[in-house]
């Protein structure tokens, strides 16, 4: 069983997502503490649990998804892995934090590139990768099929999708995305999103007005 933790972080109240299993390994999701208590309460987590952090996952790299990654690489030696069309919207990330008027530290380079079809594996368990861009270019979701749950960040959220009016971002894209490979997920599939409220694919593919 994957068990998962989720912490809501910066000004942008984004999800962040740790994962682990029976066997204290540990993977993070879009790291976006942003300041020290934020730090404080994801390190007091993993030490109380006894968790072995191993691995940084990017969903995508928007600012409020990665204000974690040089904290992560800081204190763990761990760089992140993304999909590669995800490096340019990285590059951006410090005069994204401009404009909002927010600190940045630069993310470190990254450990290495996923695409669909990969699997990620977190001690005894398994991610696998689907490619599902439309709100950034090289978007990713992880899915647990084991545990019945995926790790969307900001694709599909109750109610609503995606922003695509930022660089990179395709509208249609994203409901084409969201259509063919995301609404063929079982759907009492819980789908923890990058912003607000779980939800599960049953419910979005009913109720959900972009659809």
């Amino acid at each position: 069983m994957l068990k998962l933790k989720s912490f809501t972080f910066n000004p942008f109240q984004e999800n962040s997502y740790l994962l682990y299993d029976d066997t204290k390994n540990a993977v993070i999701v879009d790291p976006g503490m942003y300041n020290r208590p934020e730090q404080e309460e994801f390190i007091d987590f993993l030490d109380s649990n006894g968790l072995n952090l191993t691995k940084l996952l990017n969903t995508h790299c928007h600012i409020d998804h990665v204000f974690g990654n040089q904290f992560i690489h800081q204190e763990f030696d761990l760089k992140p892995y993304l999909n590669e069309k995800e490096i340019e919207v990285l590059d951006m990330a410090k005069r994204s934090a401009e404009v909002y008027g927010l600190n940045y530290n630069h993310s470190p380079l990254y450990e290495g590139f996923l695409n669909e079809g990969d699997v990620i594996k977190i001690g005894e368990s398994e991610l696998r990768c689907l490619f599902v861009p439309g709100h950034s270019p090289g978007h990713l979701v992880f899915i647990n099929d084991e545990d019945n749950y995926m790790i969307g960040g900001d694709v599909l959220f109750r109610g609503s999708i995606g922003r695509t009016d930022l660089p990179g971002g395709h509208h249609d894209t994203l409901i084409k995305m969201i259509k063919e490979k995301v609404f063929m997920l079982p759907d009492d599939m819980k789908v923890y999103a990058g912003h607000g409220d779980p939800t599960t694919i049953g419910y979005e593919k009913q109720f959900n007005p972009f659809f």
